[in-house]
């Protein structure tokens, strides 16, 4: 069994930063690609960003420019750096992460972190 545990959100201004964690843990022989998504009421879940194991990286449009996402060196943790955070950024955003235990790749979800951006 695989957990996702994401760490970070909260409440920022607007233009303000707030720095996302996930770590991965459980039966993992590798992590291939891993991202973060958001949600907010009424709407479908949205890629925010994405990124492989060789660090290459997929941005949605609204935080092109904005936001930087990493991996740590031991692959099994993923970081969000969110800057310059705008009224619309406000969701919860969930780790996901492509895991690979045996013969067998799983598709894992974290249990989402709020992220709030008000004055």
């Amino acid at each position: 069994q695989v957990q996702l545990v994401e760490s970070g959100g909260g409440l920022a201004q607007p233009g303000g930063s707030l720095r996302l964690s996930c770590v991965a843990s459980g039966d993992i022989d590798n992590i291939n690609a891993m991202g973060w998504y958001r949600q907010v009421p009424g709407k479908r879940r949205e890629l925010v960003a994405a990124i492989t194991f060789l660090n290459n990286t997929h941005y949605g449009t609204p935080v092109s420019g904005r936001f930087i996402i990493s991996r740590g060196d031991a692959k099994s943790t993923v970081f969000l750096q969110m800057n310059k955070l705008e009224f619309g950024d406000t969701g919860v955003y969930y780790c996901n992460a492509d895991v690979q235990s045996g013969l067998v790749l799983t598709d894992c979800w974290g249990q989402g972190t709020q992220v709030t951006v008000s004055t």
